[in-house]
């Protein structure tokens, strides 16, 4: 067996990628798919074009590497990752959704999110947890579509109704409705889910009203849980790998020992730095979660740090689809450069709110300090600065954790092969910035569990030496600037805040 199918479930598309032994590309394909606004904060997806494109990618990246319906025993194994938290409901018996599956950006639950932490349950919650209480879990998404959807409490407690994260509809699909699972690390990403215990947690079950009948099981990360239906692909394939996009990001990224950071750049930007066999609760404002889990399950779990930003890329994007400014986002660079400076102007884009580590889901988007003379190059730049500046925020509160200064940051993602964003980012932080030969890492982390599992790969030792870096950025601000840029972008974010508050 030469490759290992990587199914990349993202926000924005949804992309297959074929890796070989080395953890060299071989075949990639990508299709988007439509972006659902019914209400301003709403965020929805049509989890059977999710299905139907990823679906279609896989089978397309198969035919790229060589490989028809003849010989897909060539494949030793598919791996998934995926956008994590956006919460899909569906039938069991049909198969088809409820309803949109709501996505991890969607804000409809912010003022039940007001209500749990006013009934004093937010110690409760980050204690079991290991996150705040926030919309951007799927909790609070899981228990509006029970109590919104005509009839689904009542279909749900009879057991008629399964919910999943997208990893879990991947797989439902891809067995032809016999295997509803999920692993540890998108599992902690619900709010339901007991990081001590390793499972679905009852206080919280009845806290939020969700019966554990449409609870998917929870299986290692790393191990062959299903085959995948024969008429998919013309034979079945192992299911062996499984991670929420930003946890297989930092497995990609070979961030094994604990102290080690990734930050990728996708429509979010999420930086994880791993703990070790402990969970670390935090002090400022950072996530706890499931980094990964091995075949032996709970005895071989990894933990992470995180801190997530909710629009680094989808910021870009806005910037073409919603000023028109640029008309493909790898433009965004060099209109960027054609400027020195923002002119004093700052791009807060909460357009979702705010992550960490302010954690406001009542901010707006925020463009400040424009003058006559701020021209599409000063916002564009702006743009950028806010990616990076949004991450040093975050970077500061992980080093205050971690009480240890961390180093370096390993990055990823598409916006990584930015360079002037790079060198940004590596200016903001004061530390540097090392991009690897390898961007599309969060697949990559996908197929390494995957292979891990099934024998393609024998151990972390050998994925490791696979790592090799691209391009190294060192900063160059000087400390008084830096930190007064930093003061001034704070000045702007907090500009920003509590906006759509009612």
């Amino acid at each position: 067996m030469k490759y290992i199918l990587a199914l990349d479930q993202g926000t924005t598309s949804s992309r297959a990628i074929v890796f070989d032994r080395e953890g060299r590309l071989v075949a990639v394909a990508q299709r988007e798919f439509r972006q659902i606004f019914p209400q301003p904060g709403w965020v929805e997806h049509d989890a059977r074009e999710i299905w139907s494109t990823q679906h279609a990618v896989a089978l397309e990246a198969l035919k790229s590497a060589g490989a028809d319906r003849a010989n897909v025993a060539d494949f030793a194994a598919i791996g998934i990752t995926n956008q994590r938290e956006t919460t899909v409901l569906w039938d069991r018996a049909t198969g088809h959704p409820v309803a949109n599956a709501i996505v991890w950006q969607d804000r409809r639950t912010a003022q039940r999110c007001d209500q749990l932490r006013a009934q004093g349950h937010a110690a409760l919650i980050q204690r079991k947890t290991g996150l705040v209480i926030d919309a951007y879990f799927s909790g609070t998404k899981l228990e509006w579509l029970l109590d919104n959807v005509p009839g689904a409490r009542e279909r749900a407690e009879r057991g008629e109704l399964a919910f999943g994260t997208i990893d879990s509809w991947l797989v439902w699909n891809l067995t032809g409705g016999r295997v509803h699972a999920t692993d540890a690390s998108n599992a902690s990403r619900t709010m339901l889910f007991n990081l001590r215990t390793q499972d679905w947690d009852d206080e919280l079950l009845a806290l939020l009203r969700v019966p554990r009948s449409v609870l998917p099981k929870v299986v290692p990360s790393s191990g062959v849980l299903a085959e995948s239906e024969s008429s998919l692909f013309g034979a079945p394939l192992p299911i062996a790998g499984m991670a929420g996009d930003q946890q297989a990001a930092t497995f990609g990224q070979a961030c094994f020992a604990p102290g080690m950071a990734k930050n990728t750049y996708g429509t979010g930007c999420f930086m994880l730095m791993n703990t070790g066999a402990t969970p670390v609760q935090s002090r400022n404002r950072l996530l706890t979660t499931v980094g990964w889990q091995g075949p032996a399950g709970k005895d071989r779990t990894a933990y992470c740090l995180e801190g997530s930003v909710f629009m680094a890329g989808a910021t870009v994007q806005w910037l073409r689809d919603g000023l028109q400014i640029i008309q493909a986002a790898p433009e965004v660079e060099s209109l960027a450069a054609q400027v020195d400076d923002t002119g004093d102007v700052y791009l807060v884009p909460a357009f979702a709110g705010l992550g960490t580590p302010d954690w406001d889901g009542y901010a707006r988007g925020t463009l400040v300090g424009m003058t006559r003379g701020t021209g599409r190059a000063h916002i564009a730049r702006a743009a950028l600065e806010a990616v990076a500046l949004q991450s040093a925020d975050v970077f500061a509160a992980m080093t205050r954790d971690a009480r240890i200064p961390l180093k370096e940051l390993r990055v990823d993602g598409g916006a990584s092969r930015n360079n002037l964003l790079m060198q940004m980012q590596a200016d903001f932080l004061g530390v540097p910035v090392v991009r690897p030969q390898v961007t599309e890492t969060t697949a990559l982390g996908a197929a390494y569990l995957a292979g891990l599992a099934t024998g393609f790969w024998r151990d972390a030792g050998e994925i490791s030496a696979q790592w090799q870096a691209d391009r190294r950025f060192e900063p160059r601000l000087g400390e008084a600037e830096r930190v007064a840029k930093l003061a001034r972008w704070r000045e702007a974010v907090e500009r920003s805040k509590g906006w759509a508050r009612s």
